[in-house]
C-alpha cells in the first residue's frame, strides 16, 4: 500500500484535472488530437506474479469510455465480467480486442505481453473513468478509495514494485468476490459495485461532461463542415494543415494499473 505518512498518499494521478486544463492543452497550436476524439499509451503489462500466481495487472472498470488493445508483442489473456458474466480472451501479437464501459477487465501476462491502449473520450480516463475492485466497503467511502489507489512516488522500482502487488491484492480480493457471485448467477454484487462505481465519480459528471462534448462533437463538427464545402464547391477547409506530430515523453514510463505506461508529449 501506499506509505500514508504524508501527502503521498494522495497524488495528483487519482485526483481529478480540470476540464479547463484538458481543453487548453488540445486547443494549443500543434497539439495533437486523434481521429475519433481518442487516446493512446503503450502498456507494457506488469510481470510481477499475483496471489494467483498470475502475473499481469489490476482489474478495474471505465464507467464511460470503452478501450481498444492492440497486442505488438508477447502473449496473454484478458479476464473480462460483466452482465453476460466471465470471459477469458487470448491475446498475441497482431490481436485487437474491444469492450465497451462496465466491462470489468484484468490482464494476465504470460509472457512479454506488449499493448497499444487506444482509450475513447481522450482526456477522461485521466480524470479519472476508472474504478478498481477493491472490496465493498472500500468503494463506499471515497476517501478510503483514494488512499487505497494511491501509489507513493519518488520510490525506487523495489519499493514500487511492492506498492503496486499490495494494491492489485486489494483489488483481486474484490475481483474474486465477483467473479464467484456471477458464476453463481447471482448478479446483485456486480450492480452494487456499478453503483458504488458511479458514487465514486458522481462529483467529476460536470467535468467529465465538458471533456466529452468539447471533443468527439467537434470532430463531427469539422467532417459535416467539409462535407458542406462539398456541396458549396469550396476547397478552402482542405488547405488548412492538419498535420501534427507527437513524440514518445522522454520520462520513465508510468506505473499504471495494469503495467508500464508510456504516452506522447502533445496527445
Amino acid at each position: 500500500m501506499a506509505d500514508l505518512s504524508g501527502p503521498e498518499e494522495l497524488p495528483g494521478a487519482v485526483e481529478l484535472q480540470s476540464a479547463v486544463e484538458l481543453q487548453s492543452a488540445v486547443e494549443l497550436p500543434g497539439a495533437v488530437e486523434l481521429p475519433g476524439a481518442v487516446a493512446v499509451s503503450r502498456l507494457r503489462v506488469y510481470d510481477l506474479p499475483t496471489d494467483d500466481a498470475l502475473a499481469g495487472g489490476t482489474p478495474h472498470v471505465h464507467l464511460v469510455s470503452s478501450e481498444a488493445y492492440v497486442v505488438v508483442g508477447g502473449r496473454g489473456l484478458v479476464q473480462t465480467l460483466d452482465g453476460n458474466g466471465y470471459l477469458e480472451t487470448d491475446l498475441s501479437t497482431g490481436a485487437i480486442i474491444t469492450f465497451g464501459p462496465g466491462t470489468i477487465h484484468r490482464l494476465v501476462n504470460s509472457g512479454g505481453l506488449d499493448i497499444l491502449a487506444i482509450m475513447q473520450n481522450a482526456g477522461l480516463p485521466e480524470s479519472g473513468d476508472a474504478v478498481m475492485t477493491f472490496p465493498p466497503h472500500i468503494l463506499s467511502n471515497r476517501d478510503s478509495y483514494r488512499i487505497a489507489a494511491a501509489l507513493p512516488t519518488g520510490r525506487r522500482e523495489p519499493e514500487m514494485n511492492e506498492a503496486v502487488r499490495s494494491r492489485r491484492s486489494l483489488a483481486l480480493s474484490g475481483w474474486e468476490a465477483l467473479v464467484a457471485s456471477s458464476e453463481e448467477g447471482d448478479a446483485e454484487p456486480l450492480l452494487t459495485f456499478y453503483r458504488s462505481a458511479q458514487a465514486l465519480v458522481r462529483a467529476s459528471v460536470p467535468d467529465w461532461r465538458a471533456i466529452v462534448d468539447g471533443r468527439a462533437p467537434a470532430q463531427v463538427d469539422r467532417a459535416r463542415a467539409n462535407l458542406v464545402a462539398i456541396e458549396e464547391e469550396d476547397p478552402a477547409p482542405l488547405r488548412t494543415r492538419t498535420l501534427h506530430q507527437a513524440n514518445p515523453d522522454g520520462a520513465i514510463p508510468s506505473w499504471g494499473m495494469c503495467g508500464r505506461l508510456t504516452t506522447w508529449r502533445g496527445l
